[in-house]
């Protein structure tokens, strides 16, 4: 099924006003609803190489395997959606081709990176991500966090040790617990949610997150959700008017309309035109 017509993706990224060069990485494919977004860590453009890896098998990998007839049905045993499966497949082999990289040169020893896929399906949208790039769903006037940032703050935030208040005013708050390519297997967090007609989804990097708060990036997308291309680009000039003090990087889609999978009689019309 393509969902070009049902759901409206746009991006932007930027390189900060203090870093030298752009280590976030942003990949998507409309007509299958999926989209990807990465923050690389690591000296001499290893950063940059690792996000653009995750990135770009995520994106190819998840194509071949769509190309097939995927269902999303859950499965019995695991209790996972075919969607969270075939995610937690592709992130598998991105990670594992970070790690062999990282590996066999030594210039990229140590990369890793953040990373938070979207897939859209059947009025669903499955959720994946590692480390603390976010998203969010903005659903009528509410906006709400979607992920909890695999990061050390997190885990003393958890832990009672400090306040989401005092949080903000942290200066650990970019070590993160998780990353891609920094160990032989990595662990992504992975949920199915039910979308609606209206939704505007988020995904960021920690370059919006740290130095934008939830409430005006809340007020942006109140405000400017019905042209989510001027929203992207605003979400990006107010970290940058803040101090712009990392790479930033946004995709926003909005939910147009109902995608759901045909079924039954339409299933099989849909089958033969194939």
């Amino acid at each position: 099924m393509n969902l070009e017509q049902a759901l409206q993706i746009v991006s932007e990224t930027d390189v900060g006003m203090v870093r030298s060069q752009n280590e976030d990485s942003v990949a998507m494919d409309g007509s299958r609803g999926l989209v990807v977004l990465a923050d690389g860590m690591g000296g001499h453009n290893a950063g940059e190489v690792a996000s653009g890896m995750a990135t770009a098998v995520i994106v190819t990998e998840m194509q071949k395997a769509l190309h097939r007839d995927v269902h999303f049905k859950v499965d019995a045993r695991t209790g996972q959606s075919e969607a969270q499966q075939l995610l937690r497949d592709q992130i598998a082999k991105a990670n594992a081709a970070i790690y062999q990289t990282s590996l066999s040169q030594p210039q990229y020893a140590g990369m890793g990176t953040t990373l938070v896929v979207a897939l859209f399906h059947d009025n669903r949208v499955t959720v994946a991500h590692v480390g603390d790039s976010r998203l969010y769903r903005m659903r009528g006037e509410d906006l709400k966090q979607m992920t909890k940032d695999h990061s050390l703050l997190q885990e003393q935030i958890d832990g009672g040790l400090i306040t989401p208040e005092h949080a903000k005013e942290a200066a650990h708050k970019n070590i993160v617990m998780r990353a891609l390519g920094i160990d032989a297997a990595v662990e992504p967090e992975v949920h199915d949610y039910a979308t609606r007609p209206g939704d505007i989804y988020l995904l960021c990097s920690d370059g919006l997150s740290d130095m934008v708060s939830d409430e005006d990036i809340g007020l942006a997308l109140r405000s400017l959700g019905t042209s989510v291309k001027l929203c992207a680009q605003k979400l990006v000039q107010m970290a940058n008017d803040n101090g712009g003090r990392d790479n930033v990087s946004v995709i926003l889609i909005k939910v147009l309309r109902d995608y759901g999978a045909p079924r039954g009689f339409l299933a099989k019309v849909f089958g033969w035109l194939k």
